[in-house]
């Protein structure tokens, strides 16, 4: 099963690899396929200082944090969704946070599930009748499940 990883889910996973989140990302490679776009990139590396401010973790060790949780998630270069999927996203994301719109536009195109912890995000889909987006503990229950 395919489940897109926005920021916040990586930034948490790469701030502790010993929490839920981080266990998810590192522990759950026979069950998720966890993707992303290279946009998470360019976002983490935005937030770096926050990041190492926020783990306490040297450089060294914030690197290698941030190796793992890469190593189990599948990147994919935004150029490659096509634009009506683009659109699709645009028109759920334009009135909720267009931050999200590469994530959602690779959920689209990828027909899976948004892994996020933006309640914001999260609500405004689901008054949509958006129901292809998780919470860090639904995807611990769908864990289970699986």
């Amino acid at each position: 099963m395919i489940i897109i990883v926005d920021t916040n889910i990586a930034f948490s996973a790469i701030v502790n690899t010993k929490s839920i989140i981080g266990d998810l990302i590192l522990n759950s490679n026979n069950i998720f396929h966890f993707q992303s776009c290279h946009y998470l990139w360019e976002e983490i590396d935005n937030h770096w200082n926050k990041l190492k401010k926020i783990s306490k973790l040297s450089n060294k060790d914030l690197l290698e944090s941030q190796r793992l949780v890469y190593k189990n998630i599948s990147f994919i270069d935004e150029g490659q969704i096509p634009k009506s999927h683009r659109l699709i996203a645009y028109n759920l994301v334009k009135d909720i946070d267009l931050n999200d719109l590469v994530f959602m536009a690779l959920n689209e195109y990828q027909n899976s599930i948004l892994w996020t912890g933006d309640k914001v995000l999260i609500k405004g889909l689901k008054s949509k009748g958006y129901d292809r987006v998780m919470t860090t503990d639904e995807i611990i229950k769908l864990r289970k499940r699986l």
